[in-house]
């Protein structure tokens, strides 16, 4: 029913209005027959096809569909050759669309770059990768990047409607069958904002009901067909930082089959899977912290690896860096650091920087004693100068406080060294000060020199 259903004129559109709307760049470019070539880039069932359908049929252009999953190089040659041939003896321009054009490989893209160039073709690639890694710079250069967003609730529920009343040729409206506001919501929660998915569902659903000898549709029917728990969720409500909660604090104490409950139950009701990535990315820095400082790049590769894969297969590598999280020690001590700080900044004015500590790029500069006393840490013993890089209002303050778990143990047998290398440097430069020679007062005239008076 989804091919079925598709629009046939911008006005029959739902959703991106960006693009199609009244003020729409591409409404004004079909309506002057201007289309330029573009790679329209957005998730499944957003309306890439549809829009490309469109364009043509809006347009003097001839239409060449194109699939990158079925054809090759030698498809794509004898394509082109056709488009060259076609402008020459008509001068109109094949709309060309490409399916999943991040299909091709280099070569393959390349091909397409002088018939763009010399205006044989309308180029129109769809693809739900970001173009900037799978499409190739030159032909990018040559293309109108359209970014194509999910269907808003909202717009999947007109979708939905519009079928329910079609005609058999086209909906669903001679099975007469009632939807409620409950099995709307669990279709559109289904979807994921894929109108070809909602569409199926519904048409499988409204088939099963009526095989059934039912008139009326709720939410349990849409499960059943749908083979699974369509679980209640408030993307924006309580119940989603209900669930995040629930998930924080099932990492937070450890819990790893706490945490892998609740992480699949985001996934499963609808939660972008990017909104839980960053939050997992999060508890690494916040809980996991430098008692573990691989949690970060964990987390960062589980997100990486879902922006790589998707649903489902992606799914396993943020259950994989949960269950790591979970078991990780726990240290929240950079948290509680970069509170510190923080406060510290709130409470006080903003102190000088220490004159040691200061660059003298200048002569003047070291006249007034930047860099007065820095001592260059690599050229000492221990590696430390013993230098007071705090302002002296603060000097001595401690913000960071490593625990005894995991790598922080070590963290904090070395601050603890640290800071007797410090002390026992100081004191030495105190020992030195106090030995050092008094020097005569230059000031003083030759009666004086070797007085008392100084």
């Amino acid at each position: 029913m989804a091919e079925r259903l598709r629009p046939r004129t911008l006005d029959d559109m739902v959703g991106q209005k960006s693009v199609v709307g009244p003020e729409g760049f591409l409404r004004r470019a079909i309506a002057e027959d201007r289309v330029p070539s573009m790679i329209l880039w957005g998730p499944p069932g957003c309306g890439k096809t549809t829009l490309a359908e469109i364009v043509a049929r809006s347009t003097t252009s001839r239409f060449v569909p194109f699939s990158a999953v079925t054809s090759g190089i030698k498809e794509v040659k004898q394509v082109m050759a056709d488009a060259a041939r076609f402008r020459r003896a008509d001068g109109r321009r094949t709309l060309l669309f490409v399916d999943e054009i991040h299909r091709f490989n280099r070569s393959q893209q390349d091909a397409f770059l002088p018939y763009v160039e010399q205006g044989d073709i309308v180029l129109v690639g769809a693809t739900t990768e970001n173009p900037s890694f799978e499409v190739v710079g030159a032909l990018l250069s040559r293309c109108r990047v359209v970014v194509l967003e999910p269907l808003s609730p909202e717009d999947l529920k007109r979708v939905l409607i519009r079928a329910l009343e079609e005609p058999a040729d086209r909906g669903l409206a001679d099975f007469q069958v009632e939807l409620e506001d409950e099995a709307f919501e669990a279709l559109i929660l289904s979807a994921g904002g894929d109108a070809r998915r909602a569409l199926n569902l519904l048409e499988l659903v409204v088939i099963d009901s009526r095989s059934a000898g039912r008139d009326r549709v709720d939410a349990d029917a849409v499960a059943q067909v749908a083979q699974r728990k369509v679980l209640l969720y408030d993307k924006s409500g309580e119940e989603h930082f209900n669930l995040i909660s629930a998930l924080h604090k099932s990492l937070r104490d450890s819990d790893a089959d706490a945490a892998v409950y609740w992480l699949v139950r985001m996934l499963d009701s609808g939660e972008p899977a990017s909104y839980i990535a960053r939050r997992l990315v999060r508890f690494a820095s916040e809980d996991v912290g430098l008692a573990d400082p691989n949690a970060v790049r964990r987390a960062l590769e589980a997100w990486d690896a879902y922006d790589r894969l998707g649903s489902p297969e992606g799914d396993l590598a943020l259950v994989q860096v949960a269950i790591y999280l979970a078991l990780a020690p726990k240290s929240n001590a950079a948290y509680l650091a970069l509170k510190k700080v923080r406060k510290t900044l709130e409470e006080r004015p903003a102190d000088p920087v220490p004159m040691s500590i200061r660059n003298a790029p200048t002569g003047l500069m070291k006249k007034l004693g930047y860099g007065s006393g820095y001592v260059y840490a690599h050229d000492t013993e221990h590696g430390v100068g013993g230098l007071s890089c705090l302002p002296d209002s603060i000097a001595g303050t401690r913000f960071y406080e490593p625990k005894e778990v995991g790598v922080e143990r070590r963290f904090r047998e070395r601050l603890e060294e640290l800071d007797q290398l410090r002390e026992q440097i100081r004191r030495e430069g105190a020992r030195r000060e106090r030995l050092k020679p008094e020097r005569p007062d230059r000031r003083s005239g030759p009666d004086e020199a070797g007085g008392s008076g100084r």
